[in-house]
């Protein structure tokens, strides 16, 4: 499934650099008429949560109660478990992770059976939900299978009183970075729920603020 790469940090600051500048030329456009509205449904049914760091994962060794535990990922991307030290968890889902820790205990137990449960959730930086701009609590969001831009927006606290909601795009880095308009005003004071619209892991919600 890949191991822990720490350009990927590099690679998301500059991101969110990108995303900042957008922010601040939005803040002298009249419209956002010029991209396209955001696709009501986003998520993809074979959609598998990755572990990220600082997520909190809970090991179950059948049978072996004094090999089970609770560990939390390490900036690094790699966890330790009894006997088994430095296994790389980032970027891999829950299952195959299971099977590292098999593959890494059956030196030392006959036949392990190991089940991992991801009990707090962050994610990795490739998917999580970045929120930038006008936002009352701008932030970092783990994303959630057909969460909605109302479920970022309820997370964040909706937006200030200085914020042009109907300017706000999403930049959608899973399609290179593609650009959509989205209408936050219309969906939060309005309760147009045609502006609910589907986000994918990695998008970054830019709002901008009035000028007026």
């Amino acid at each position: 499934m890949g191991s822990f790469d720490p350009s990927g940090i590099l690679r998301h600051g500059r991101l969110l650099a990108i995303a900042l500048a957008w922010a601040a030329l939005l803040g002298g456009c009249a419209t956002r008429s010029d991209l396209p509205p955001a696709p009501a449904t986003a998520a993809t049914p074979e959609y598998n949560y990755i572990i990220g760091p600082l997520d909190t994962l809970n090991v179950v060794v059948w049978r072996n109660p004094d090999l089970s535990t609770t560990v939390t990922v390490r900036p690094d991307g790699k966890i330790t478990v009894p006997l088994a030290e430095d296994l790389v968890a980032i970027g891999k889902d829950s299952t195959t992770l299971a099977r590292d820790i098999e593959k890494a205990l059956s030196k030392y137990v006959r036949d392990p059976v190991v089940t991992v449960m991801v009990t707090g959730f962050i994610g990795p930086f490739s998917e999580q939900i970045r929120v930038i701009g006008e936002a009352a609590k701008p932030q970092v969001l783990p994303y959630r299978q057909k969460m909605t831009l109302l479920d970022v927006m309820i997370a964040v606290g909706g937006i200030t009183e200085f914020a042009d909601g109907n300017r706000a795009i999403i930049l959608r880095t899973s399609e290179g970075n593609k650009q959509y308009s989205v209408r936050l005003n219309d969906l939060l004071k309005d309760g147009d729920v045609s502006a609910n619209v589907e986000v994918k892991p990695g998008d970054v919600l830019v709002i901008p603020q009035s000028w007026f």
